[in-house]
């Protein structure tokens, strides 16, 4: 006999401790999954306070006021004829978890700790939160406010599974997915149908796959309906939750939500048979052994059924299987990005962006980002999503009293930019012709606000006043001037536009008789800032960065793309521009090139961030990985030689770090500082130990090679 589900699981735009904001979103989808026939919903992990509370989950007000939400939930009329299943921390016995809480028709049926904490990389819930004993299970003293609503004293806690009349329910929450004995394992043995999964998962390039193949493999392999949800948006971090909302079936995905969305409520729905999920596992007489031995989980009954009725089983048509979807990388640049940039500018209350453009690939990516973001803004428009029409509405009255513009929806990408996007050149007597004009080619296409000023007026100002205090003028290298002469003069370039960005974010709305300032954007790449090539407190100095956390390779595969999927070839000449600081004077047999000055590439340097820190490679061990994937090009004491420069230009520039503007999380090697890189900031630079090593082991492959070509002489 069959047995049809109609489930709903959703990607909400949670926002840390806007709880007004989080319960109105938690809602919205409960109304959608009941208007779509689901009798099951399920939402992200912690979506009450948002994932990211970070230390606000130490603190007591944030369980009071989860407490309350709930307390709005179960007091609504969507709570009602529905199984619903939501995340907040919850303290018992005076322990703090991170908790899933179960309802079923406006009573609480059971709380489930999370077991398996996320601990590495950009989580730190063991900080917070303690994990809950495999298959234990008590009774929960409920707030005074709670009992009042449900008529409940008690309710059990811990790892136990659901049981309706129909089918049987179990919980996952994120981190549980990716440890290598699942819950699900133990759940499927002991006859649960239906896995939830709420996760707080962050994008990061390339990385969906394994969480959709995860899915796919404990379905396949224990058979079973399998509801992932996610947070998706900036939750108020560096971080973007990328959604992506998800059905299994038996190693099937019969329903996929977006990656990228400007949306604050998505839901996904899928009707199921129960059938299948048993069929499947009957197929498998190794599984029913298994079964027979496994430990049982607590069940807690419910007089619930959430199939749905026998008569319209020849009506309603199951969801059909489908091929998972994935971006590109190029694709995952220009939307993630986009989205975080559009969350921040919208929460943030400020009128718009400012980023000094400097005809470079770094500040081009950035804004291509911007113009992706206003793409994604008018596209939501003309669908209709009025929470998007509203925030663009906002920012384009930008604090004025103009009737005219309280009808105003975005209808095209050039206009909405130039209304909250303000770009700048910044050039001075060592600036080409060649980046002048990509800018302002740029800013055109793009259409923000554009400005551009020579700034040798205040750079000779500040030098001169060097000059009149010490008696000596300093010189560029190309003038007979030393290191020390040279370089601080590019840094006083580079400075001195960190402070006129500030100065026209302040003021150039105040021109357009606009109230607020705007939000200056960051533009360094992963690349540099891994190897310290900027200058401390210049223009990456900002509010906020982009491309922080994308390498150059990455980047300029990126614009690319951008070229033909946005018709901007423009960035045809960005691609094939030399990558240079122009902060030196030009010659005609000198012009100053990023790769040259680091005395690397940017594919090396990405490796070497790879390296470093997804495999953990200190100098020698990085040395002897090196040899062998290099050794088709490079010698050995070549390899050494740039291991060497690499750690030894690391470690003198790692203080930069601490400085960083906050940046979009998007490569596994970020150099974030203290949230995601936990390294020093202060090294013995010349690691003597460890280049001693290396130095040995280039003289022994050396003595290995000569040795070789005696014997091929002889």
């Amino acid at each position: 006999m069959g047995r049809l589900i109609t489930v709903a699981t959703c990607s909400l735009n949670q926002w840390a401790l806007d709880f007004e904001g989080n319960l109105q979103r938690i809602l919205e989808s409960i109304r959608i999954a009941k208007e779509r026939g689901a009798r099951l919903r399920v939402g992200p992990e912690l979506e009450i306070t948002g994932y990211g509370c970070q230390d606000h989950f130490l603190e007591g007000d944030t369980y009071l006021h989860s407490w309350e939400v709930l307390a709005s939930i179960l007091k609504s009329e969507e709570a009602k004829d529905m199984i619903l299943d939501i995340g907040m921390p919850i303290i018992h016995k005076s322990v703090k978890y991170n908790c899933r809480v179960i309802i079923a028709d406006c009573k609480i049926v059971l709380i489930r700790p999370k077991i398996h904490l996320a601990n590495d990389g950009n989580y730190r819930e063991m900080r917070f939160f303690s994990p809950w004993v495999t298959r234990k299970v008590e009774s929960h003293h409920l707030p005074r406010m709670i009992q009042r609503i449900t008529q409940q004293t008690q309710v059990p806690i811990g790892d136990a599974v659901v049981s309706t009349l129909d089918t049987c329910i179990g919980c996952e929450t994120c981190e549980e997915l990716f440890t290598p004995l699942s819950p699900h394992i133990g759940m499927g043995l002991d006859g649960v149908e239906i896995f939830t999964n709420s996760s707080g998962s962050h994008h990061e390039l390339r990385k969906l796959n394994l969480r959709i193949e995860l899915m796919k493999a404990a379905t396949l392999k224990v058979g079973g309906l399998y509801l992932y949800s996610n947070q998706q948006g900036c939750d108020g971090d560096r971080l973007y939750y990328d959604g992506c909302a998800m059905i299994v079936l038996n190693g099937d995905i019969v329903a996929q939500g977006s990656q990228f969305s400007l949306r604050d409520v998505e839901v996904v729905t899928a009707t199921v048979d129960l059938e299948d999920i048993r069929s499947h596992r009957a197929r498998m007489a190794s599984r029913g052994i298994q079964a027979s031995f496994s430990q049982p989980y607590e069940r807690i009954e419910l007089d619930h059924a959430v199939s749905i009725d026998l008569d319209d089983h020849l009506r309603i048509r199951p969801s059909r299987p489908q091929a998972p979807y994935y971006h590109s990388p190029e694709e995952e640049i220009a939307l993630g990005p986009a989205c975080w940039l559009w969350d921040y500018l919208r929460r943030s209350k400020t009128a718009g962006y400012f980023l000094p453009l400097s005809g470079g690939i770094d500040s081009c990516a950035t804004a291509v980002i911007v113009a992706s973001m206003c793409r994604l803004v008018v596209t939501e428009a003309q669908e209709g999503s009025q929470q998007v029409i509203q925030d663009a509405r906002r920012l384009a009255k930008g604090g004025r009293d103009d009737q005219d513009l309280d009808n105003y929806v975005p209808t095209d990408p050039q206009e909405f930019a130039n209304r909250i996007f303000y770009t700048c050149y910044m050039g001075t007597e060592n600036s080409s012709k060649e980046t002048r004009q990509r800018s302002l080619d740029l800013a055109k296409s793009i259409g923000s606000y554009h400005t551009d000023l020579n700034m040798d007026v205040i750079i000779k100002a500040i030098q001169s006043v060097f000059s009149m205090i010490t008696g000596r003028t300093p010189k560029f290298k190309a003038h007979g001037g030393s290191t020390v002469e040279n370089l601080a003069l590019q840094n006083i370039q580079a400075r001195l536009r960190m402070v006129l960005a500030y100065m026209f974010a302040q003021l150039l709305p105040w021109c357009r008789s606009i109230q607020g300032g705007l939000l200056v954007l960051g533009s360094a790449n992963v690349d540099e800032s891994l190897r310290g090539y900027l200058t401390k407190y210049d223009c990456s100095s900002a509010d906020v960065n982009p491309i922080g956390g994308i390498s150059k390779s990455d980047l300029k595969r990126f614009i690319a793309y951008a070229q033909h999927a946005f018709d901007m070839p423009i960035l045809k000449d960005f691609l094939d521009a030399t990558p240079t600081a122009e902060l030196e004077p030009i010659t005609h047999d000198y012009v100053q090139s990023d790769e040259v000055d680091m005395g690397m590439t940017y594919d090396e340097l990405g490796q070497f961030g790879r390296l470093r820190k997804i495999e953990r490679c200190g100098p020698y061990a990085m040395f002897t990985k090196l040899i062998h994937e290099w050794g088709d090009k490079l010698n050995p004491t070549e390899v050494a030689t740039k291991v060497k420069r690499f750690f030894f230009y690391y470690s003198i520039n790692r203080h930069k770090m601490t400085t960083m503007t906050p940046s979009y999380h998007a490569e596994a090697y970020s150099t974030d500082d203290n949230r995601f890189d936990l390294r020093p900031f202060l090294y013995n630079a010349s690691w003597n130990w460890q280049f001693s090593k290396i130095d040995r082991g280039v003289a022994k492959l050396d003595k290995l090679e000569n040795q070789n070509n005696i014997n091929d002489i002889d």
